[in-house]
């Protein structure tokens, strides 16, 4: 199993979220996996290297806006969920995380209560998918004679070429084989979001639900690794919705800047 949702008790109550904050989890993780294995911290630092793991937006079991508006504000335990497809990220992450269950995140202190490991769901081809991190999706467009990074949303062809080219690529990553071509996705619905993902520097990610159609081992490699990109900054990772009755439609084209605002 390398699919974990890792509990978290927090020192005070409520806690803060902030709306931006992949950041923080992505030291999380490095710092304990490079405190169990250092030679594989390393090996994850370098830009040529597929990450091969994702998380999720860290959660609250109730939360609430801010009256400032600048954040969350949550209760009780804090949650999230880290994946990989990587047996040995998995056990340095989750080793590191017992061995220090003390975290701090954000100025907010909290303690390791529960890492449970979670079962793979037996097929994926078909089934409805939701994200539990927004899927990124990046390509270069020329704006004033200089490419520049543009971030796709569903409405545009490309955003579904590209998620099929990133599985194929982690895909050859994780089986060393050929990878298959068969995929397609159906967008049930879309909702963009904006996140810092360094100081000055903005995503637009889309939250979505959707149903993916193709080869098993191409699908499993999303559900392990994340789809799209950036997946190892906290973005792509998905979960299986459960749930029982339609989903409408309900994104109407779509947000394609940088500077641009995301409902």
């Amino acid at each position: 199993m390398v699919r974990f949702l890792i509990r978290l008790r927090p020192e005070n109550e409520p806690f803060r979220i902030p709306f931006s904050h992949q950041h923080k989890l992505q030291g999380l993780i490095y710092h304990r996996i490079q405190r169990v294995n250092p030679d594989l911290s390393l090996r994850l630092h370098s830009p040529k290297v597929p990450k091969l793991f994702t998380y999720s937006l860290f959660m609250a079991e109730k939360r609430e806006l801010a009256e400032d508006r600048s954040s969350l504000l949550g209760y009780r335990h804090g949650f999230f969920y880290f994946s990989t497809a990587v047996p040995d990220i998995a056990e340095a992450f989750i080793g590191g995380l017992l061995q220090q269950p003390e975290v701090e995140l954000w100025d907010e202190r909290f303690i390791v209560e529960e890492v449970k490991a979670l079962a793979e769901p037996d097929r994926l081809s078909g089934r409805k998918l939701v994200t539990l991190s927004p899927i990124a999706v990046t390509t270069k467009r020329v704006q004033f004679g200089k490419p520049k990074s543009y971030d796709l949303s569903p409405s545009e062809p490309e955003f579904y070429e590209l998620i099929r080219e990133n599985l194929r690529e982690k895909y050859l990553a994780i089986y060393a084989q050929r990878p298959p071509e068969e995929f397609e996705i159906k967008v049930l619905n879309a909702k963009p979001k904006r996140f810092e993902v360094k100081p000055g520097i903005f995503q637009i990610a889309w939250h979505l639900v959707f149903r993916a159609r193709g080869d098993e081992g191409l699908l499993r490699a999303g559900y392990l690794a994340g789809f799209g990109e950036k997946n190892s900054i906290g973005f792509g990772m998905v979960k299986v919705d459960e749930r029982k009755g339609k989903v409408k439609r309900s994104w109407k084209g779509g947000v394609n800047n940088r500077e641009g605002k995301a409902a």
